[in-house]
């Protein structure tokens, strides 16, 4: 049964390159935070106090009151947003070196601000993929995929940890698989740019088609 069900995921993975791009970037972009977060819980405990650890717990807990505001942006900005929100992470690992302080508050910050983008794109993404994949089985496969990268970036940093690896070193590895999934997600990006532009193209041939009929019925 087990069997049957992963090969169902890997069929649903290859007939679909719209699928393929989102998996790609959903399980690099969770097992990159998944890996650092550990890291980033320590320093939280040494340097932040309580009251700011909750405040980012309770910023990052608005994302189903915020949801209505963005109901009508397009998908391929919050994409956008995402590239520009990872590009910043990127550069923030850099902070490490100047004061760790800092660099856990920016961090933070990021996480925070990523777990709302995280919510509003997933509900943004569902409309797109009904045409693709059932609802249902696409939910299963994003969470099947959230799942198998929380596990790989925990795993990953208790190997690393083990092995007494330098945070400067781990963050250096985290920053080459962020700019790979920057690329995929500028591919994904322009494909849901092109798949809306398209919609509104057929949509305004549509209209014009049915102004003509009423103008000049036949």
């Amino acid at each position: 049964m087990t069997k049957v069900y992963y090969k169902q995921i890997y069929k649903d993975i290859s007939s679909s390159k719209l699928l393929k791009l989102q998996v790609i970037v959903l399980f690099v972009t969770t097992y990159i935070d998944w890996t650092i977060m550990p890291y980033v819980a320590k320093l939280e405990g040494m340097h932040l106090p309580v009251y700011m650890i909750s405040f980012y717990m309770l910023i990052g807990a608005t994302d189903g009151l915020i949801q209505p505001f963005f109901k009508r942006v397009k998908i391929y900005n919050i994409y956008l947003f995402v590239i520009i929100l990872d590009i910043i992470q990127i550069l923030s690992y850099s902070l490490i070196m100047v004061d760790v302080i800092l660099f856990t508050y920016v961090i933070l910050s990021i996480f925070t601000i990523q777990a709302i983008t995280f919510e509003i794109s997933r509900v943004h993404t569902i409309h797109f993929m009904k045409d693709e994949i059932e609802i249902k089985d696409y939910l299963i496969l994003r969470s099947f995929f959230v799942s198998a990268a929380i596990v790989g970036g925990a795993v990953t940093a208790m190997i690393l940890d083990y092995f007494n690896v330098k945070l400067s070193s781990m963050l250096i590895f985290l920053s080459i698989l962020g700019v790979l999934a920057v690329i995929v997600e500028y591919r994904l990006y322009k494909k849901f740019k092109n798949i809306l532009q398209d919609d509104d193209i057929i949509i305004e041939r549509q209209k014009n088609l049915l102004n003509n009929k009423i103008r000049y019925p036949e």
